[in-house]
């Protein structure tokens, strides 16, 4: 007779677990975008250049998705609770260094102190949340609100950080990190446990520093075009970043235990589902931070009200996110992904509309249909990826499918941002190097004041239309390559594509090799 399966319910301390984890999961989420309202009160205190803008916006980014696999690797072999807790404090640190920091500089050196701290969370909440929830049905439950928590983050940041300028100075955005932060390390120590993987393989130092400089040097080369033009320091910057990034490829393709398993790219499947992490995120970044400046520096809303103007696209992609599940579980994964990307791409044509003398409720209404595809992708990229690689590969998928996420809410800020500079640089009126640095000049004329706002707004159109173009490419790609039928797992969603050897499947975690305690 074959056993049936006991399903044991959590207690009291599995949720109250999940609680305490959540705050930092939120916390890692919202610090990535709710900068994008403040940086015209930061641009005001601060004064810094349009370079420096974008790093203060977009290095927190790139810390935390080019260390959260070194972290994931580092917390399996030396304790995932340890790095949690360890990446909380220096979480607090940073956020309260960047509440007062006086200069530009000190400022983009919290922010990626805040960056490397995030990297260590989020693979080792996800750990300890499988410790908590032994039974797959809720710790399926979990993870769900877990990434809910995640993407909410996302959405909820720039609202929060516009609620907050209402009434206090750009540095409350980081001080309300330090409540959580003290409470998580009160409790974590008495409600979780530690947890560690077998088996992991030694971290590689050099594909790390690798991977960040190769990352960095790149984006840099960009950054300093955009502001600067084509100048020997930003050509050969750009080239030395590209073979970095060469070289950390070509070593990944030789260790026994990379950083990133590129060959899991030969299935496009799992190729689609990468860049869909990706891409969106880099969209719903850049018109976030554009869109903020938009609203406040071009068409004069107070902060507060271009937080409520940003209010429902926030509220639909939270929305979005909680219930695709049920949605795919009906309609299937593939059409979830094609919707998700005309979605998108038709929402962002919607921001082309927008002028100098009014465009909030277009950029409102783009918000909301761009809001329905961002909520898809925050949702199926990870049981995407993994559903398209054997079993055994399934814990490299998903890593890779976190990273993508924020690599891409980084280059967003990054490439389209420096696109929406370099159209200002070239059209604007030449006085300042970005839109609010030129308003802050005294006794500015009204025709100099339009012109400027009208080069910010080509820039943002421009950004806009990439974007669109590009998802529009991906959904044309994603009905071409994706299979019609996929194989789903017991509960509806997506499930690991069979391949020929395969020893079956597993879930997420227990691939992963998470959630084993010593």
């Amino acid at each position: 007779m074959n056993e049936q399966p006991v399903s044991h319910s959590p207690g009291l301390r599995a949720w109250l677990g999940l609680l305490v984890i959540s705050g930092p999961v939120l916390l890692v989420a919202m610090d990535g975008s709710v900068l994008f309202l403040a940086m015209p009160k930061v641009t005001e205190a601060l004064s810094p250049t349009a370079d420096q803008s974008l790093w203060i916006l977009d290095s927190y980014g790139f810390a935390v998705g080019s260390l959260l696999i070194a972290f994931g690797n580092i917390g399996d072999r030396y304790g995932r609770l340890k790095l949690l807790v360890s990446g909380a404090a220096a979480f607090g640190v940073g956020s309260a260094g960047a509440a007062f920091a006086p200069s530009p500089e000190l400022l983009i050196a919290f922010r990626t102190l805040m960056g490397v701290a995030g990297a260590t969370l989020l693979p080792s909440a996800l750990a300890v949340l499988s410790e908590l929830f032994t039974d797959p049905r809720h710790r399926a439950r979990a993870i769900g609100i877990f990434a809910a928590t995640f993407a909410a983050g996302f959405a909820i940041g720039p609202v929060v950080g516009g609620q907050l300028l209402s009434s206090f100075w750009w540095g409350s955005v980081f001080l309300i990190n330090l409540p959580v932060v003290l409470l998580f390390l009160l409790l974590a120590p008495v409600l979780l446990r530690e947890v560690r993987a077998a088996g992991t393989g030694r971290v590689d130092a050099l594909s790390v520093l690798l991977s960040a400089g190769g990352i960095l040097l790149t984006v840099y080369g960009i950054k300093h075009a955009a502001a600067e033009g084509l100048t020997v320091t930003s050509v050969a910057t750009g080239i030395a970043g590209l073979v970095t990034l060469g070289w950390f490829a070509r070593r990944q393709l030789r260790l026994e235990h990379p950083l990133i398993d590129f060959r899991l790219f030969r299935d496009r499947m799992f190729t689609i589902a990468i860049i869909t992490g990706l891409l969106p995120l880099a969209a719903w970044s850049a018109v976030a931070y554009l869109g903020g400046i938009y609203l406040q520096s071009v068409l004069g809303l107070p902060v507060l009200d271009a937080a409520l103007v940003a209010l429902p696209g926030a509220a639909v992609l939270t929305v979005t996110c909680v219930v695709t599940p049920a949605l795919v579980a009906r309609v299937g994964t593939r059409a979830a992904l094609i919707t998700c990307h005309f979605c998108i791409a038709t929402g962002l044509l919607l921001l082309l509309p927008t002028g100098v003398s009014g465009g909030a409720g277009w950029y409102l209404a783009s918000t909301v249909i761009a809001g329905v595809g961002y909520g898809i992708s925050f949702s199926v990229v990870a049981d995407t990826a993994v559903a398209a690689v054997p079993a055994e590969r399934a814990g490299s998928a998903a890593a890779i499918a976190e990273t993508s996420n924020e690599i891409g809410n980084a280059l967003g800020i990054a490439l389209l941002g420096s696109l929406a500079a370099l159209l200002f640089r070239l059209q604007g009126p030449d006085l300042a190097d970005t839109l609010d640095e030129t308003l802050q000049i005294p006794d500015l004329a009204p025709a100099v004041t339009g012109d400027a706002k009208a080069a910010f707004v080509t820039g943002l159109h421009a950004a806009a239309l990439t974007a669109s173009v590009l998802h529009g490419t991906l959904g044309i790609l994603t009905t071409r390559w994706t299979p019609r039928t996929l194989p789903t797992t017991g509960d509806g969603g997506p499930g690991p594509t069979t391949h020929a050897g395969d020893p079956g499947t597993k879930p997420l975690d227990e691939a992963a090799g998470i959630g084993r305690r010593r």
